[in-house]
């Protein structure tokens, strides 16, 4: 006699029938909702797929210095000089042979008109680039938690005050007030000066006036949680309201806010890159995806080369994670299959 096989594996009262029929009880376990949801996200492939793309874009970002050093890559040294076995044409200034340059000592090919690797400077740009994705997101995730399960537990004129907040922000015109804040602080502010400040600048731009987005979500979320008999509960032996929050609510609303962190990650990196893009981002010399771009247009043409290498790795990182994203809320879906 065999058991349906299925997400719950134990049932409790059954060891005496288990031994009745010759099961083995050891057999039998339980698990826990995380692993349900790990045996799930084991299954979609194509999120698998996007999460090690993404580990292995993040592991880059990491450890881009010591690469770098390692393979003896420069993304700032120019190759440009005749004289000195230049890989630019002086002529047209594009790169000599084809494919844009490519050879075994420049894999990706060189930019014109400097002739820089464009290994180098793929690999340098990407920690900033998903620094600046990955602090954004921290920053909406802590805001927009914080206020959206104080909005959804409390209720009333505190709910209605912050909607109305979130309401603002969303019809707040991002783009344009992002473009003004980051070329205004171009010099010296809070302490901080050059590459340092305009990382910090794009880091809070992109994530305070995100933070609505996960506030929405949260807040729908508490509000469907304030009323079930965990909360009851506490507040039957007198928990008061900071207790329920943090410790009751909070808990059971990690699993939303891990899903739209992986789908904001994505978001973040295409704005950071838009503003790279549009010049009031990331300045040179420091490497970014969004700034080869935007340099990779006046040369589209004649060195289309240039244009693929910084557009194909940020639409692999932003596809790796919007992968993974949804395969993860998949499989935190207690609705979906097992």
């Amino acid at each position: 006699m065999t058991l349906p096989t299925g997400d719950v594996e134990f049932v409790a009262g059954v060891h005496d029938a288990t031994e009745t029929v010759g099961i083995d009880s050891e057999a039998i376990q339980g698990r826990t909702p995380w692993q349900i949801s790990w045996r799930r996200l084991k299954r979609d492939r194509a999120a698998m797929i996007g999460g090690a793309v993404a580990i292995f874009l993040i592991l880059v970002a990491i450890f881009a210095k010591p690469i770098e050093s390692l393979f003896n890559l420069d993304p700032n040294a120019n190759h440009n000089n005749q004289f000195q076995g230049g890989l630019i044409d002086p002529n047209t200034s594009l790169p000599l042979g084809g494919w844009g340059g490519m050879s075994w000592h420049h894999l990706l090919g060189v930019e014109p008109p400097l002739g820089r690797d464009l290994l180098a400077r793929m690999i340098e740009g990407s920690w900033v680039s998903l620094l600046v994705a990955f602090g954004a997101t921290l920053l909406s995730n802590l805001i927009g938690t914080v206020l959206g399960v104080v909005a959804g537990y409390y209720g009333g004129w505190v709910d209605t005050l912050i909607s109305r907040l979130m309401d603002i922000f969303l019809a707040f015109p991002l783009l344009l007030f992002a473009i003004a804040i980051s070329a205004s602080l171009q010099g010296k502010a809070f302490g901080l000066s050059g590459l340092p400040l305009h990382i910090g600048v794009l880091i809070f731009v992109i994530g305070f006036f995100n933070w609505p987005y996960m506030g929405r979500i949260i807040r729908g979320q508490t509000i469907s949680l304030r009323e079930r008999e965990f909360v009851s509960a506490a507040r039957s032996i007198g928990a008061r309201g900071p207790y329920i929050l943090f410790k009751e609510l909070l808990p059971n609303l990690w699993a939303p806010i891990l899903v739209y962190s992986t789908l904001l990650i994505p978001t973040n990196i295409l704005f950071e890159a838009a503003l790279d893009f549009l010049g009031v981002g990331i300045a040179p010399p420091q490497a970014s995806w969004g700034q080869e771009l935007a340099k990779a247009v006046d040369y589209y043409q004649s060195d289309p080369q240039f244009l693929l290498v910084p557009g194909i790795v940020i639409f692999i990182a932003v596809l790796s994670f919007n992968l993974f994203g949804d395969g993860l809320r998949d499989a935190l879906d207690p609705k979906s299959a097992a």
